[in-house]
């Protein structure tokens, strides 16, 4: 199959005065165009950096990272903050919805910094919509729906820009079960229709449900193929 994402020895540090602290430690990973995968790891893994690093939202001292064959090193802010925009859609735990705006302004906006024309703002704005159910509520404000039903906003507006990487940070962090689970079942279909989803995850149920789970311990990343191999993973992160 081929890579969207392919990062080799890539190393993070976060330096504090004199102290250093090894965030991400020689970083080998690949993931395949279409895949559902989630990453998992204690608090303070580094699990959430190396997802700012797939999103071109931080750099890295050493190694190398492509995204969908360009090498993120050799970007310039422009062209990093360009690339992004056109390749890599967000979805937040807190939904990082504007309160004053309607949900269809919501998704809009961001289409406009991409200098679209209004008649395709328009296509893609209800397309979206229609897609997470919502399009009847257009008008709305994110304080007039339900958890679950922002976060399907959240999910329109990362769909909006067509993607082809779809990164989501704790995506049912917020939500109830029931919540959680109508979101899950919107990226099944999302992945279906070709998405690649790369999702960070506490919930040990849900990223079994990916297609791969990926273990961060100290910086250090496994790929686990199987839940046992997860599992070996987990009890020597803990041990």
């Amino acid at each position: 199959m081929e890579h969207l994402i392919e990062i080799k020895k890539i190393r993070k540090v976060f330096k504090t005065g004199t102290v250093a602290t090894n965030a991400l430690r020689d970083v080998d990973l690949t993931i395949n165009k279409g895949e559902f995968v989630s990453i998992k790891g204690p608090s303070g893994s580094g699990k959430s950096t190396l997802l700012n690093i797939i999103g071109l939202l931080e750099d890295y001292e050493s190694g190398s990272y492509k995204l969908d064959g360009v090498e993120a090193s050799s970007l310039n802010d422009d062209q990093a903050s360009e690339l992004r925009n056109e390749k890599i859609g967000f979805i937040f735990q807190n939904f990082n919805l504007i309160a004053e705006l309607s949900l269809y302004d919501n998704i809009e906006v961001p289409l406009i910094y991409r200098g679209m024309t209004s008649q395709e703002r328009k296509q893609r704005v209800e397309e979206s919509l229609r897609l997470v159910g919502l399009w009847g509520r257009k008008e709305h404000r994110p304080d007039q729906l339900s958890g679950g039903q922002r976060q399907r906003v959240a999910i329109a507006r990362a769909l909006a820009g067509k993607p082809s990487l779809i990164l989501a940070d704790e995506p049912t962090g917020n939500l109830d079960s029931e919540m959680a689970a109508s979101v899950m079942d919107l990226l099944y279909q999302i992945n279906e229709m070709g998405n690649t989803i790369v999702m960070v995850t506490h919930d040990d149920e849900l990223a079994s449900k990916t297609q791969r789970q990926i273990q961060v311990t100290d910086g250090v990343v496994k790929q686990c193929d199987t839940e046992t191999e997860l599992l070996k993973e987990q009890e020597a992160s803990y041990a």
